[in-house]
């Protein structure tokens, strides 16, 4: 009982500061959680922590929180890392925003320039409600598009993962002179990898009525929150429930579910494209880095396997692992995403 008060008791806390302000935010990010100071990729920020001593105690790499004004909306993005060094941008996916990076970014950062945004309606961005701003792939590419631009980003990686997926292949169709390669962490790209878990979202697209919409409704429910980070994971038990905990707090605010559905709902505008994307692979050759989740319930492992159909330069790795690959297997991510942008420059 006393554990199960805890958490609800920090679940009311972080939705109680992210209405506050995202100072407060900053505190609550350092949830204590399991584990060691890692000091090869152990660069950190302020946020993480690392078994008992906070990640700033150990050889700390500044990672900075900042705000971009585009189109009227605060664009909050981490930033780390040599401005004149190879750029890696990282699109986060649902239902989160740059925290899933967190530890990603200081890993990088003593050798690449490393970008992660929130999305608008996710993490610490502007949230307008659904009358005042369109919900779209193709509004949140414009938004990231122009945040690249504004940072003067001539050329970069993109790390894509869930929700990420169709942005970056979106800016790739509009410039693919700026993509210097692809770093593909579960994201789709091809109709073989909307298994089981779309069927009900595909009966919603096709027949859009509240009775279709509302079996969607669970996917913004703590319980899928956790799902999405826990399940086909090596070790649940060991996946830091600041995550879910951040993730839900977010979900949690008041008018987020209907922008959620209204995301939800445009999906099936990326569909269409899968052939155009392809097309795109086919004719520039991007280089590409899999790093998949093999386990993954939402983006299945044959998905990861399509891209080897139009893409030449491929190196892919499946990890026994799910959703959220950098909750387990960060190290082997940033190991390898150093190879592989190094060798493309």
């Amino acid at each position: 009982m006393k554990q199960k008060s805890t958490f609800v008791g920090l679940v009311a806390i972080l939705s109680l500061t992210m209405a506050l302000s995202p100072a407060l935010i900053d505190d609550v990010w350092a949830i204590k959680s399991q584990g060691t100071p890692n000091q090869k990729y152990g660069a950190a920020t302020q946020h993480v922590v690392c078994g008992d001593i906070l990640c700033s105690e150990v050889q700390p790499i500044k990672v900075q929180q900042k705000t971009m004004r585009i189109e009227g909306l605060d664009v909050f993005y981490l930033e780390a890392g040599p401005s004149d060094a190879p750029t890696i941008l990282l699109l986060h996916g649902f239902p989160t925003s740059s925290h899933m990076f967190r530890n990603l970014v200081p890993a990088l950062a003593d050798e690449f320039h490393v970008i992660a945004p929130d999305m608008i309606g996710y993490g610490r961005s502007s949230m307008p409600p659904v009358d005042e701003f369109e919900y779209t792939f193709d509004h949140q590419t414009k938004i990231i598009e122009k945040l690249t631009d504004k940072l003067g980003l001539k050329q970069y990686t993109i790390y894509m993962m869930d929700y990420g997926g169709p942005i970056g292949f979106r800016l790739f169709e509009n410039n693919p002179e700026k993509i210097q390669g692809f770093v593909i962490q579960n994201a789709n790209a091809y109709d073989e990898g909307l298994q089981e878990f779309w069927d009900d979202w595909k009966v919603w697209w096709n027949d859009p009525t509240p009775e279709n919409e509302s079996k969607l409704h669970y996917l913004v429910a703590l319980d899928t929150t956790k799902f999405q980070y826990t399940h086909g994971t090596r070790n649940p038990s060991k996946i830091d429930p600041s995550n879910w905990i951040t993730d839900q707090a977010g979900l949690d605010r008041p008018g987020n579910v209907a922008i959620q559905l209204a995301m939800a709902y445009d999906y099936r505008t990326n569909i269409p494209l899968y052939p155009k994307w392809q097309e795109s692979f086919r004719e520039h050759q991007p280089p590409a880095l899999i790093v998949w989740g093999a386990n993954d319930y939402i983006f299945p492992e044959i998905g990861a396997h399509q891209y080897e159909r139009d893409l030449d330069n491929v190196e892919k790795y499946t990890l026994n692992t799910g959703h959220f690959v950098l909750e387990e297997d960060l190290e082997f991510v940033a190991k390898q995403m150093r190879e592989f942008v190094n060798s493309i420059q």
